[in-house]
């Protein structure tokens, strides 16, 4: 623990300082957060240097307050490529990914040259916005630039061709890699989870016990996903014991929401609810939504009704579930309920939440996108094209949800 007090007295006591000891006493306050009284400092000091701008630059990216670390880079009278990489990081881990992207842009038309760290944050974004092209392109850089293609870069190219859906990329990756860590492989085990390749992430996963790579609760995440998207229930059964038996790894929520899942596409409603009765923490919305689920799919309301009631406790304000058992009653023509459920939503005023973002590239451009969006400049076109499907749809003989 950083006994910052102590220091402090040091450091008043000291006849002079240079740039070096402020710089670490500003430092000491922000790897703690303290960015007042490393603000503070950083206004008191004579003489500032790149690095103490680099440092609270890193300190309010922590944070995530993103305006103070961009404030504070475009004020820099000189950067170096600790601080165009830490201001890439900061969007990134902000989860600000295009704007990440545009200050990488920014620091290649600078002169900068990127080292390995810039280059696996900037992977990182392509991946998390799911930017193929954009991702094969820094690939390129990457190779034609003399980067080694170490742990710190192989692991962001397998993740961000895994994430967007190029496994046989991704494979090329992990398999050309010396040395693979724990990332790299849960990376390609998750990565053939989410797209559906059961059977090739289950093989991946034995092969990495077979080369003696102990497995952690995210790896068992990807694994039981497998299952579920390959409806093993057995399998899954046996690989969430042996989770426990064989390495010590205690279920956490996510692996109670893949089993819920797994039983729930399976029919298995109430093997799924006495999981949820046994769990070893309070079951939160994403295990009764994924039980409610499967109770659309499988039609069963007397269930359903348990998960909505325990939804509506967690979530008051969250209007979805109400409105899928709205339509779950009013597939089955029970009409009754539909009216109470409708009068309960009005006097509860339960209001939609915010939408999520997503994005598409097309043409090397990154679009984003969010429900009821309408800023895009292309916003009209694509409602018609929306409205145009909706049709065919109809005609096709598929009803839509009876209020979305």
């Amino acid at each position: 623990m950083l006994r910052i007090d102590e220091s402090k007295q040091v450091f008043d006591e000291m006849p002079e300082r240079d740039v070096f000891v402020w710089t670490t006493m500003i430092s000491a306050h922000a790897r703690v957060g303290d960015m007042g009284c490393a603000w503070g400092l950083f206004d008191e000091m004579p003489e500032r240097n790149t690095a103490t701008w680099n440092t609270m630059i890193d300190g309010y990216a922590r944070l995530g307050n993103v305006e103070a670390a961009e404030h504070l880079f475009n004020e820099m009278p000189i950067t170096d490529l600790i601080s165009w990489t830490t201001m890439i990081t900061c969007y990134v881990q902000n989860k600000q990914y295009t704007e990440g992207l545009a200050v990488f842009n920014e620091m290649k038309a600078n002169g900068v040259k990127p080292d390995e760290v810039t280059m696996s944050t900037v992977i990182s974004a392509c991946a998390h916005i799911g930017v193929l092209d954009l991702g094969k392109e820094t690939h390129l850089y990457v190779m034609h630039n003399g980067f080694d293609p170490d742990v710190y870069i192989g692991s962001a190219l397998i993740d961000m061709y895994a994430k967007c859906g190029s496994m046989d990329r991704s494979l090329v990756v992990f398999l050309k890699l010396r040395d693979k860590n724990l990332f790299c492989w849960n990376s390609v085990i998750e990565g053939f989870a989410v797209h559906g390749y059961a059977e090739e992430a289950l093989t991946m996963f034995n092969r990495m016990e077979n080369e003696k790579m102990k497995p952690n609760g995210v790896t068992f995440v990807s694994v039981l996903s497998a299952c579920t998207h390959a409806g093993l229930v057995d399998e899954g059964r046996r690989r969430f014991v042996n989770m426990t038996l064989d390495y010590s790894i205690a279920p956490e929520i996510e692996h109670y929401g893949c089993m819920v899942d797994l039983f729930c596409k399976a029919g298995l409603l109430e093997d799924a609810l006495e999981l949820i009765g046994n769990m070893r923490m309070e079951p939160n919305s994403v295990i009764w939504g994924a039980l409610l689920g499967g109770c659309k799919l499988h039609k069963n309301l007397e269930i359903a009704q348990v998960a909505v009631d325990k939804l509506v406790v967690l979530e008051p304000n969250n209007s979805g579930y109400h409105t899928l058992l709205v339509n779950m009653y009013a597939e089955a023509n029970r009409w009754n309920e539909v009216a109470k459920l409708r009068a309960t939503m009005k006097v509860l005023r339960v209001e939609k939440t915010s939408p999520g973002s997503s994005w598409i590239e097309m043409g090397r451009k990154i679009h984003q996108f969010a429900a009821s969006d309408g800023y895009h400049p292309a916003s009209v076109e694509i409602y018609s094209l929306m409205n145009e499907l909706d049709g065919q749809i109809k005609l096709a003989g598929c009803a839509t949800e009876l209020f979305h």
